[in-house]
């Protein structure tokens, strides 16, 4: 077989392919033989009649036909593995010369995957949203701390929201007593909605010793009993307000890591500027990912994205699946058109099919590659998940061209961790931000000492009640 690559416009090739009559004479020996399958003469069994007598009832010109018709496609992908050619596309064949007799001569225009060349790519510039440590920000998280050590104290004022009512309340439906809505002594905070809405319009602006009567209409966190009106009565028993305990450098050093109230303020703001770095970090590759799309010269293949977005509905029909539900229910379920999520599902596949070639880009003028222990490492990894015999798994994950797609995992980890060390990050001032992190001995362990008895104020539902 001999071939030839000429290069077309549009991101395509044209392979031109020449089959030998004498090559070819083998696939039409095949043909026969697989008529000869088909066939029952005398005197032979299925299949071993020889060619000779097969052409008293099918002649040459009609095996021929069956010939190209079966091995057309395999001389194709022969070809496009000599060339190494990556295609992306079904092709468009046209035989040329031979259909009758002689050489097979064929050519076949696919498209291929596009080599895009990156400019910029090594100082790409992302902007992220950074909470920094102000003094508001501090005081915030100090006040969270002070929360879990704040006592209640009753009051005489009206309840307001953040109060907390000391309730007796009953509850029926349809005049028969409801025990798990009813409670002694239960602790509610004005504003937690964690009964019924109506509770808190009841008990908002009352004193100790006020009488709440009251209906709801029970919603689907009931259960059984969602859409059936409940009648509440009862009485404000004690009206309380939490109070916080006084910021002194004596509370600081019994209760947390710091001495004094001004290290509590340094160790917080360290503290908080560690987690924003932390997710910054987090979201950091995507954003870069999201300039990298930016730079990508070209429009993403239409049979790319369409291949990607059969591969996310597959995923996502898969999973459905194992929750006994489809993509219409849903769709239904979050109360979306299938225009708009067909219209979402093609603009993620869009981006992931650029920020695929922009990898590529990167690693072929980077030239990285998977080295040998990178690889065995992350087969080691995935025949670890694999029941059965580890060799067995080995031979098949290869045949299934497993060992190429972890190559190019790997590859694909160094290009993006390129991405993110060569990237300047600013903030939206466009001030540079410094992601890295502090060393340990920087940092105290700012937090609630373990020994000390911590009071908590919980509110319960009155099924936690009884």
């Amino acid at each position: 077989m001999q071939t030839s690559l000429e290069p077309l416009e549009g991101n395509k090739v044209r392979l031109l392919v020449t089959i030998s009559e004498e090559e070819f004479e083998k696939s039409i020996d095949l043909a026969y033989s697989r008529f000869a399958q088909q066939m029952r003469i005398p005197g032979f069994r299925p299949g071993k009649a020889p060619r000779r007598i097969i052409e008293q009832s099918i002649p040459v010109s009609e095996a021929r036909a069956q010939a190209i018709k079966d091995s057309l496609a395999d001389y194709y992908v022969d070809a496009v593995g000599e060339h190494v050619i990556d295609v992306i596309a079904a092709p468009t064949i046209d035989i040329t010369s031979g259909e009758e007799s002689g050489d097979i001569v064929f050519t076949a225009e696919v498209e291929v995957r596009p080599e895009v060349r990156l400019t910029g790519y090594d100082e790409l510039t992302v902007v992220l949203d950074i909470e920094t440590a102000t003094p508001e920000r501090i005081e915030e998280q100090i006040d969270s701390m002070r929360q879990r050590f704040a006592t209640l104290e009753d009051t005489e004022d009206a309840l307001t929201i953040g109060g907390f009512a000391r309730l007796d309340i009953a509850a029926t439906i349809d005049g028969e007593a409801v025990p798990a809505l009813s409670a002694q002594d239960f602790v509610y905070e004005v504003g937690s909605g964690i009964l019924v809405d109506e509770l808190d319009e009841a008990v908002r602006g009352s004193r100790p010793g006020a009488e709440l009567s009251f209906s709801s209409t029970l919603t689907d966190r009931f259960g059984d009993r969602e859409g059936q009106v409940a009648l509440f009565t009862g009485s404000v028993k004690a009206a309380q307000v939490k109070v916080l305990p006084e910021l002194t450098d004596e509370w600081a050093d019994e209760n947390t890591e710091s001495a004094t109230v001004d290290a509590l303020r340094t160790d917080m703001a360290l503290r908080i500027d560690l987690v924003a770095k932390m997710q910054a970090q987090m979201s950091l590759r995507d954003r870069v990912l999201e300039e990298l799309v930016s730079i990508v010269p070209i429009e993403a293949p239409l049979p790319l994205v369409e291949r990607e977005m059969e591969r996310r509905l597959h995923d996502l029909a898969h999973r459905l699946e194992q929750q006994g539900m489809t993509i219409p229910m849903y769709l239904e379920a979050i109360g979306q058109s299938q225009e708009i999520f067909v219209a979402e599902v093609r603009e993620g596949s869009t981006k992931a099919v650029l920020v695929d070639l922009g990898l590529r880009s990167i690693i072929a003028a980077e030239e990285f590659e998977a080295s040998e222990e990178e690889f065995e490492a992350e087969i080691e990894r995935i025949l670890e998940q694999v029941k059965g015999s580890p060799k067995k798994a080995r031979r098949q994950l290869e045949q299934q061209g497993v060992f190429e797609a972890v190559r190019f995992d790997i590859e694909r980890g160094k290009a993006l961790q390129f991405l993110v060390d060569n990237s300047k990050v600013v903030d939206a001032a466009g001030n540079t931000v410094d992601l890295s992190m502090p060393e340990p001995s920087e940092l105290s362990q700012t937090e609630i000492t373990e020994e000390q008895d911590t009071p908590q104020i919980e509110t319960q539902t009155p099924e936690e009640t009884a």
